[in-house]
């Protein structure tokens, strides 16, 4: 797959899954006016993927939010195994502090295979999670505190997103057409 293929299928799950859904409220305004970075991640071992976070970090802070409000960094080979991705966002968080970031940026974390600790693998509000591809999600916090004061009850998002979820089901995840490139399309 190409990187145009891998950004393709990214921005078709950006906009019909956290956007089409409303899985993020805050996701549409930054979309539209094109101030979501997208970054896909060629790094063939971990080091080389640290030294593309620490090189996002750095621009994301020093640019004009206008312009880059948040960041997307992909990668489409890496870390397959979910538990693996998953002790990697430890590294990934150190690393915001290791550039005095903590309190400015925060790390989101997706992948094809994200589960919530305590459900099961097919549990559908695993779901709000999923992307096509692990992604670490960088977000100015400033943004994100901006955009929970604009939205009345951002602490009901979660149990929103897994009751549209519950509603889909399955068969529902499948038809918004983007795929799972890893092949963990869960049984009905």
């Amino acid at each position: 797959m190409t990187n145009e293929e891998v950004l393709a299928t990214m921005r078709q799950w950006v906009e019909k899954a956290v956007i089409g859904l409303n899985l993020c409220p805050f996701a549409k305004s930054v979309y539209v006016k094109n101030q979501v970075r997208f970054v896909v991640s060629e790094a063939r071992h971990i080091d080389a993927f640290l030294e593309e976070l620490d090189t996002e970090l750095d621009l994301i802070a020093a640019a004009d939010p206008a312009e880059i409000d948040t960041t997307l960094l992909i990668h489409p080979t890496l870390l397959p195994d979910f538990l693996d991705f998953n002790d990697f966002t430890l590294l990934a968080e150190a690393a915001v502090i290791e550039h005095g970031l903590e309190g400015v940026i925060q790390v989101a974390t997706f992948h094809p295979k994200f589960q919530f600790a305590d459900t099961d693998p097919d549990d559908i509000g695993n779901y709000t999670n999923r992307a096509p591809y692990p992604t670490l999600h960088l977000i100015r916090e400033e943004s994100l505190a901006r955009a929970v004061e604009a939205f009345p009850d951002a602490e009901a998002i979660f149990g929103r997103n897994i009751e549209t979820l519950n509603r889909l089901g399955l068969s529902g995840w499948r038809a918004l057409v983007f795929s799972a490139p890893h092949g963990d399309e869960p049984t009905e």
